[in-house]
């Protein structure tokens, strides 16, 4: 769903599905300003429990992808029109099992960031946050 956000000086629109996490904050699962699509960052929250489910790397990673895939989806944008990527990582140890689910979703080989982080929301191992072109 697009909901339509009037400034006097641009419009962006606020984009929300039921097929990824609702958002555990103040913040849209992802905006539109300017044919660009900005994602806020994606945890390994199962849609349909609400919960983090897998307990590695590679479930968690798994999860995230998938998630991000209905947001863009929703949003008009493929992960073949991402630009950007922002990953955190819990533990940098995790890198290579964490590129080798990545590499499976974003084939375009957007530019990325990547860092460790002390900390994630409800303990996460993972979260990425993307920067597409709207389709």
């Amino acid at each position: 769903m697009l909901e339509r956000v009037n400034d006097k000086h641009y419009c962006m629109q606020r984009v929300h599905t039921d097929s990824a996490p609702a958002a555990i904050g103040p913040y849209s699962q992802a905006m539109i300003s300017d044919m660009t699509v900005y994602t806020s960052g994606q945890i390994a929250i199962n849609p349909a429990t609400g919960n983090i489910e897998a307990k590695d790397i590679k479930g968690q990673t798994e999860q995230v992808m998938k998630n991000i895939g209905e947001i863009l989806e929703a949003a008009g944008a493929t992960y073949d029109t991402t630009v950007k990527t922002v990953c955190y990582l819990k533990n940098i140890g995790d890198f290579a099992v964490f590129n080798e689910i990545y590499e499976k979703y974003f084939t375009s080989k957007p530019a990325r960031s990547c860092v460790e982080v002390s900390a994630l929301p409800k303990n996460a191992l993972v979260e990425v946050e993307v920067i597409a072109k709207h389709k």
